[in-house]
C-alpha cells in the first residue's frame, strides 16, 4: 500500500504564496475593507494578506471541522465567541483560509456573511477539486493532503494536561 500523496509548504513558500495571493487581490481591482480569517489556518494568511494590502481591519472567525489527518467533523461548526454581523455591514470582505479542501467551511462563512456585506470574496492558499466554493483567489491547486509549516509538528503542550512528547 502506497502513502498517499502530500504537499508540503515551508514558512518560505507561505510567504511567496501570501505576497502571491495579495499581488491577485490587487491585479483584480478588489479593495476589501476588512479581512475575516478562518481560525486556526487562516490566520496565517489573514495576517500576511493585511500586511500586503494595507488592511488593518482584521476579523477572526472561529471554525472547527477536522478533527485529525482526514477525519472532520459532519458538519463544520462556528465555535464562540461568535463574530457580530454588525461590524461586517455593508463591508466588502476578504475571507482568508489556508486550505478549501471540502469547501464546506468557507461556504459556512461566506452564507454567514450573506445578505450582510457588499461584497464577500475568498482567499486560499490551496483549492482542492472537491471543493463546493471556487475560491476567487488561489496560489495552488492540489489534491494532496498538505503538511503545513504550522502544524506539521505535534503542540508543545498537551492541552488535556501536561507536556507533549
Amino acid at each position: 500500500m502506497t502513502a498517499p500523496e502530500r504537499e508540503t509548504l515551508t514558512y518560505e513558500l507561505f510567504g511567496t504564496a501570501g505576497r502571491a495571493l495579495a499581488q491577485q487581490v490587487a491585479d483584480d481591482g478588489y479593495e476589501p475593507d476588512l479581512i475575516l480569517a478562518i481560525a486556526r489556518g487562516g490566520l496565517f494568511l489573514g495576517g500576511a494578506l493585511g500586511y500586503a494590502l494595507d488592511v488593518k481591519n482584521l476579523f477572526v472567525m472561529n471554525v472547527e471541522f477536522y478533527t485529525g489527518v482526514d477525519e472532520r467533523l459532519e458538519l463544520p461548526v462556528m465555535l464562540p465567541p461568535n463574530l457580530d454581523r454588525v461590524d461586517l455591514t455593508g463591508a466588502n470582505v476578504l475571507i482568508a483560509d489556508d486550505v478549501a479542501d471540502t469547501g464546506k467551511t468557507l461556504e459556512l462563512v461566506r452564507d454567514f456573511c450573506a445578505g450582510y456585506v457588499a461584497e464577500v470574496r475568498s482567499a486560499v492558499v490551496y483549492e482542492k477539486p472537491r471543493s463546493v466554493v471556487k475560491c476567487d483567489y488561489v496560489w495552488k491547486r492540489t489534491d494532496a493532503w498538505i503538511d503545513f509549516p504550522w502544524s506539521v509538528q505535534p503542540p508543545v503542550v498537551n492541552r488535556r494536561g501536561g507536556l507533549a512528547h
